[in-house]
């Protein structure tokens, strides 16, 4: 467990540094979004379409993971909206604290870290479940938020979700990588030093970001971000632990990186659409706040424990 810790603590000192640098106001609100925009739309694209393109078609595309990944997922999706309907919660907003329930820092955190301390060959599985996340759940909030709104499914429903899937440059560079790598198309060593170069700073980059974001969150209605925070960190990898080692088979390094990444925070763009749809954002913002804060103990217990 310490020797998990000593590795995973400079991934979370260089969040602490972005929380410092945005509460400090050195780095402001406005440098954090454009830091963030880099990140999002050039380092990390870079890395995801240098990873797809090096991979073959089959490291990526898993249907037992899928299968499991998706069931555990599904459960605590399932629960956290049961839990809020008996709140008595609003259609919107109990859809809102279900994606925080299931949705973790894949991109931002998870993929950095990850990829360094369990290996490239875990790139695959992870660029499956970010697939997941972006491709899957992140429909089904549209769908749900504009669906009690609107009363009934329209054609606007269907272009925000398909504007939203072609304008993500995760989902254009995992596509565009896995084009390159399906036509075994060599990467010109020019190329790949300038993906290589800047990839490199996506993992810095995306921690920064992640604790300069963090610092102009607040921690209001902490009891409902405890609670969203422990399906997040606590329920869903179980759950998807239990989906994994009982209903399909994956070998154990899968399982491993499946569980890990079942296990990241709530992530940041859950809160980009609580903001822009105007559903709660204050608490989806306390939700990634705390749970963000307490991994530092909870993913190094589970990667310690699925290493």
């Amino acid at each position: 467990m310490l020797a998990i810790l000593l590795k995973t603590l400079p991934f979370f000192a260089l969040i602490a540094l972005g929380y410092v640098a945005g509460r400090t106001r050195f780095f402001n609100q406005d440098a954090t979004a454009y830091l963030t925009k880099f990140v999002f739309y050039f380092a990390l694209s870079a890395m995801l379409f240098r990873f797809a393109a090096t991979l073959e078609f089959a490291q990526i595309w898993d249907p037992h993971l899928s299968a499991a990944y998706l069931t555990g997922t599904v459960v605590v999706y399932v629960i956290a909206t049961i839990v809020g309907t008996m709140r008595g919660l609003d259609a919107e907003t109990t859809a809102i604290e279900a994606q925080c329930s299931v949705i973790g820092n894949v991109g931002f955190l998870g993929l950095p870290m990850l990829a360094v301390l369990l290996g490239e060959a875990a790139v695959g599985p992870i660029i499956m479940i970010l697939s997941i996340d972006l491709i899957v759940f992140s429909s089904l909030i549209v769908i749900l938020i504009t669906g009690s709104r609107d009363r009934r499914a329209s054609f606007g429903m269907v272009r925000t979700i398909g504007l939203g899937l072609v304008k993500n440059p995760m989902i254009v560079a995992i596509s565009a990588g896995l084009m390159w790598s399906v036509l075994d198309l060599p990467i010109p060593t020019p190329l790949n030093d300038f993906l290589l170069l800047l990839g490199a700073a996506a993992t810095p980059g995306a921690l920064f970001a992640i604790g300069a974001s963090l610092a102009s969150k607040s921690a209001e209605r902490v009891e409902i971000a405890g609670w969203l925070s422990f399906c997040k960190l606590i329920l869903h990898p179980i759950a998807v632990a239990l989906s994994a080692f009982f209903l399909f088979p994956l070998t154990p390094f899968v399982f491993a990186v499946l569980v890990a990444c079942a296990a990241m925070p709530v992530a940041g763009n859950v809160f980009m659409l609580a903001q822009h749809y105007g559903v709660a954002p204050q608490r989806v913002s306390a939700a990634i706040l705390i749970s963000t804060a307490i991994s530092v103990i909870t993913l190094t217990a589970v990667i310690g424990w699925v290493a």
